[in-house]
């Protein structure tokens, strides 16, 4: 069931560092692939950060002042830009995707699952805009989850986050 033309199925996850963010977004676009689904990915970084490395030609490109650069072969292309990008200039270069999986960006308006794996994080609950769960670590704390309106979900129950997310895209 995949969206209608047109239609991207956006989804966040966010949480504080360490929380397992990373993971949960590889398993889901795992998940996804499995159903067909074209999916993009987009990570917010706190640091700088370098994905050339220092003495490649494109580094070198970057290195003598180019604000773009791109590469391609005959199995991947990758367009680096000198500059950094709102997140809905990001979304945007993603056309051909069905399902964008985002990474952070936690003040953005799109659905949200919410990583909690200490009783410290449930206070990304309250001002989370548009949480559609939360993938919980086993070792929380019961009484916190029992007074919780978000739904609760395993943190490795991919499958059933899959199905969260899949019925949360019929209620946008």
């Amino acid at each position: 069931m995949q969206p209608a033309a047109n239609s991207q199925l956006i989804i966040q996850v966010i949480g504080y560092k360490n929380t397992g963010k990373t993971t949960l977004v590889c398993r889901l676009t795992e998940r996804f692939k499995r159903e067909g689904y074209k999916v993009g990915t987009i990570k917010r970084d706190a640091h700088d950060f370098q994905i050339d490395k220092p003495g490649t030609d494109t580094w070198k490109h970057q290195a003598a002042g180019a604000d773009l650069t791109a590469i391609t072969s005959a199995s991947r292309t990758a367009i680096m830009k000198a500059y950094p990008e709102s997140l809905e200039q990001l979304i945007a270069q993603m056309t051909e995707a069905d399902v964008i999986l985002i990474e952070g960006f936690k003040n953005a308006p799109y659905p949200k699952i919410i990583m909690l794996r200490s009783e410290a994080d449930f206070v990304l609950l309250a001002p989370a805009s548009n949480p559609i769960a939360a993938a919980i670590w086993p070792e929380l704390c019961a009484a916190h989850i029992k007074d919780c309106s978000t739904p609760m979900i395993a943190i490795d129950d991919t499958d059933q986050l899959f199905q969260m997310i899949l019925k949360s895209s019929t209620h946008q």
